[in-house]
C-alpha cells in the first residue's frame, strides 16, 4: 500500500504541478475515496482498510516533510500539521480496529480543508 500512494504521488508529481498542488490534489485522492466508502457504507466499506491505509501513507510523507530541519515552513504550521497527522493516525487506527462509517468524516474534512489551504497563494511577506 505504501508502494501504492508512493506511485500515486510519482504520476501527479509527474504532470509538472508545483508542489503544493501536488499536495493538494494528492489530498483530495484521499479523501474522495474516503468519501465515497462513506457515502456507500454497505457497498464499499472492505475497501476502507486500503484506503485508511493511503491515506496513512500520505500523512507520513507530509508529516516527515514538515519535520525535516530544513522545511522553509514556520514552526507553527509545522506543529499544526504534525498534530494534525496525529489525530489522522489515531483516527486511522481506531477505524481499523473498529469500522464505522461516521469516524471516516474528519479524515475527509481534514484532508479537503488542507487541500484547500495549499491551494490558496501565500501571503507576500511584508
Amino acid at each position: 500500500m505504501q508502494q501504492q500512494a508512493a506511485d500515486a504521488y510519482r504520476r501527479v508529481s509527474q504532470a509538472a504541478l508545483p508542489p503544493r498542488e501536488l499536495e493538494a490534489t494528492v489530498l483530495i485522492r484521499a479523501a474522495t475515496r474516503l468519501q465515497a466508502i462513506r457515502d456507500d457504507w454497505e457497498t464499499n466499506r472492505a475497501d476502507l482498510p486500503g484506503a485508511l491505509q493511503f491515506n496513512q501513507k500520505l500523512w507520513t510523507i507530509l508529516v516527515t516533510s514538515v519535520t525535516d530541519a530544513n522545511n522553509p515552513v514556520p514552526a507553527e504550521i509545522r506543529q499544526n500539521i504534525v498534530d494534525l497527522g496525529m489525530f489522522t493516525f489515531n483516527r486511522t487506527l481506531s477505524l481499523l480496529a473498529e469500522p464505522e462509517a461516521k469516524g471516516i468524516g474528519a479524515l475527509v474534512n481534514i484532508n479537503r480543508e488542507i487541500a484547500a489551504g495549499l491551494r490558496t497563494a501565500p501571503k507576500a511577506a511584508a
